[in-house]
């Protein structure tokens, strides 16, 4: 199980929801620990999952763990097959194109929505967060950091429907950037930042957050086709 679950430094995502004393309930600990390593591959594809297992390296009970897979499986990152068990999903490339359609009108809409109702506090985080360098070459910090701006519009919009939503699409689209990093390296130019959305949402003027925020994302989505569409492993992968 080591392969699993090995560095456990930077979480993918915002903090789970706390219960009182401000501690993270065991089960959004499951769920984010097993979410995370399956996006960023340390589990990988089609790798099984073993509830004993997990909830030995995670420190919880049974119950949290079983509880996690359940949603994970809710958000199409892991798979049980009656007889068999439970395994991280496959990964299947040609999802990228159906989850841009998905997401493309609502993260235009987050960001409109973001320019209307962020706090001030919730603008300086996006400020800073638009503010670190990037490559000209994708990397690991760059994926996790576009995510991060993200996942910051997506709680500035202040629309918790919307903002599940988002978050388990961007979760499986991560996972396709991850797998597209590994298998290219250094090949993926930077698709480009997030500064143009950020300055929008700041600036309070929605139209203009809507259309860069979808520009962003069309941007991403037309660079990973392009780099995996000679690749004979474009369907369903496993490790």
């Amino acid at each position: 199980m080591s392969q699993q679950h090995g560095r456990r430094g930077d979480r993918v995502g915002l903090p789970p929801d706390t219960v009182s004393g401000g501690r993270p309930r065991l089960v959004d600990h499951a769920y984010e620990a097993i979410r995370d390593d399956l996006i960023t591959l340390r589990i990988e594809p089609g790798a099984p999952l073993e509830e004993k297992q997990l909830s030995a390296s995670l420190g919880v009970g049974l119950t949290p763990v079983r509880d996690a897979l359940k949603r994970l499986t809710l958000e199409r990152l892991v798979v049980t097959y009656p007889r068999r068990g439970t395994f991280a999903a496959e990964i299947n490339i040609s999802d990228e194109r159906w989850l841009t359609e998905a997401r493309t009108g609502l993260e235009g809409l987050a960001a409109a929505l973001a320019a209307q109702r962020a706090s001030d506090a919730e603008r300086a985080l996006l400020i800073e967060l638009a503010e670190k360098p990037e490559g000209a070459r994708l990397s690991m910090a760059d994926i996790d950091h576009d995510a991060d701006v993200h996942r910051a519009i997506y709680v500035a919009a202040h629309n918790p429907y919307l903002e599940a939503t988002l978050n388990q699409y961007a979760n499986a689209a991560l996972r396709i950037w991850h797998y597209a990093l590994r298998s290219l390296g250094s090949q993926i130019p930077h698709p480009g930042d997030q500064t143009e959305v950020v300055a929008a949402i700041v600036d309070r003027d929605g139209e203009r957050a809507r259309a860069a925020a979808e520009a962003h994302l069309l941007d991403y989505s037309i660079e990973i086709r392009r780099l995996l569409r000679p690749d004979p492993r474009a369907g369903a992968l496993s490790s």
